[in-house]
């Protein structure tokens, strides 16, 4: 590839914009109570026309104001929302870096970073994923021409920290970092001429490590666009999530069942012969609930009773928990790529998100299906802790099916492991939710060379069980 933009020039035309005023809710009762107004991001680099982004041009398209259901559910007494801000800034010290910091921490590569990302795609951010220092990725995914310590010592994203990024900064109230996300992910997109990401690439660079896409990813990216639209009022935002909402309709969805699947290329699709193994920590129910908003066209109000019905079966069907992964019958299966020969049939890496996803959906729209399964779970817990949520046994991966593989036990207990727990008390366990939740506020990030998935599941949890969690309608 050729190197078009010298770094001095690179760099010289990142322009930066203004964050808007941080989104607020009142901690002191509940519900929260969504702010009434928030400022406009002032976006003045990009290749979009700012004129394009002024609250007097925004459009509302019609049948897209959307309806929400009830009130908030109630948080606990001990939730602070001082504490996900705090959480938020020291994950984002660590876990978050821009192309100008990059391209003067990889200066050998910092020549590439424009045959991606053009002006059009300025300024730009990611978020740096765990260091690779074994394995089949680390070959590209770590570098040594660096005079920064391990930490950052990263050269790969993975697109699902670019959708949880986006999703984080938004309820921070950190436009500036929403923006180079976004920037991040659309330039990506641009350079593969695809509507959805690739799941892992090599930092700011061109070099494509896996070109299938990551379904959760992609559907937190068109969510973290939908709620900034919504809050903005900005239409290039809905426009985009428009682009990804129907790729992932016409990619990412069983057409027959209605069922999600994990990617978009024969792996995942069932169309290489092999079985469609699904994961159900991609279900998110409150993304498919504003996609039926901005996309009538297409039954995402269908997949979200296809994937609720479907969850309620792999429920049913074993101990309590949920796996890794399973198969149409709603039994444990592994994955096709082979990560989960020895976690498939546990609640485990993959499963510790269910909870975040389903208690946000009760959270906003008081959901009875996801009220069964949020008690499911905690009725599961509760006696396993002696209903005691600083228990160590909060730490378990545990089997959905003991004839397949034991629990595997822990003597620690991960603030993100803590904050899946927690979540299954916002339905109807009071005292559960008010205790976990004050132990969960103190936790804090590792920031450690691994520690890129718990830290920022750690993050998410907060925000949700302290009220950072508002409405923009």
């Amino acid at each position: 590839m050729s190197k078009k933009i010298m770094l001095p020039l690179l760099c010289a035309s990142l322009l930066g914009l203004l964050a808007c005023g941080d989104e607020k809710s009142n901690n002191e009762s509940n519900p929260v109570t969504p702010p009434t107004s928030a400022d406009n991001p002032l976006i003045t680099s990009s290749g979009i026309d700012p004129t394009q982004l002024s609250p007097s041009s925004a459009s509302t398209p019609a049948n897209t104001t959307p309806t929400p259901s009830g009130n908030y559910a109630k948080l606990a007494p001990s939730a602070n929302i001082a504490v996900p801000n705090t959480i938020y800034a020291n994950w984002k010290a660590a876990h978050f870096t821009t192309l100008e910091e990059d391209a003067a921490r990889y200066p050998s590569l910092a020549g590439d970073f424009s045959d991606v990302f053009k002006q059009d795609f300025l300024p730009a951010g990611r978020v740096v994923w765990s260091a690779q220092t074994s394995g089949g990725y680390k070959a590209q995914c770590s570098v040594t021409n660096t005079t920064e310590n391990l930490m950052k010592a990263r050269a790969c994203t993975v697109s699902e920290g670019v959708g949880y990024g986006m999703l984080l900064s938004y309820f921070a109230g950190d436009d500036d970092a929403f923006f180079r996300l976004w920037n991040y992910n659309r330039a990506f997109r641009d350079y593969n001429s695809s509507a959805l990401m690739p799941w892992i690439v090599e930092s700011f660079t061109y070099n494509v490590v896996d070109g299938s896409s990551a379904t959760d990813a992609d559907l937190d990216v068109a969510t973290a666009l939908i709620l900034m639209y919504y809050r903005s009022g900005l239409d290039p935002y809905l426009q985009d999530a428009k682009t990804i909402v129907n790729a992932l309709w016409n990619e990412e969805v069983e057409q027959s069942t209605k069922l999600l699947l994990s990617g978009n290329t024969s792996m995942w699709n069932g169309k290489s012969g092999r079985e469609i193994i699904y994961n159900l920590s991609y279900f998110s129910p409150v993304a498919l609930r504003l996609f039926a908003m901005i996309d009538p066209a297409h039954d995402w109000n269908g997949v979200l009773d296809a994937m609720y019905t479907y969850m309620a079966k792999v429920q049913a069907g074993g101990t309590g928990v949920f796996p890794d992964w399973s198969n149409a019958a709603g039994v444990a299966a592994e994955a096709p790529n082979g990560s989960s020969k020895t976690t498939y049939y546990m609640f485990n890496k993959e499963s510790v998100r269910i909870p975040w996803r389903i208690a946000w959906d009760y959270y906003w729209f008081q959901e009875p299906r996801a009220a069964t399964v949020l008690n499911g779970l905690y009725g599961f817990i509760s006696p396993k802790s002696g209903n005691d949520p600083t228990n160590l046994a909060l730490g378990t991966s545990y089997s959905w099916n003991l004839n397949l593989g034991a629990d595997k036990e822990s003597n620690v207990v991960g603030g993100y492991w803590l904050g899946a727990w927690c979540s299954t008390g916002i339905s109807g366990a009071a005292d559960w939710l008010n205790v976990c939740t004050a132990e969960l506020n103190k936790k804090t990030p590792s920031n450690t060379t691994t520690s890129y998935f718990a830290d920022i599941l750690l993050v998410m949890y907060s925000q949700l069980l302290n009220g950072l969690f508002v409405k923009p309608f």
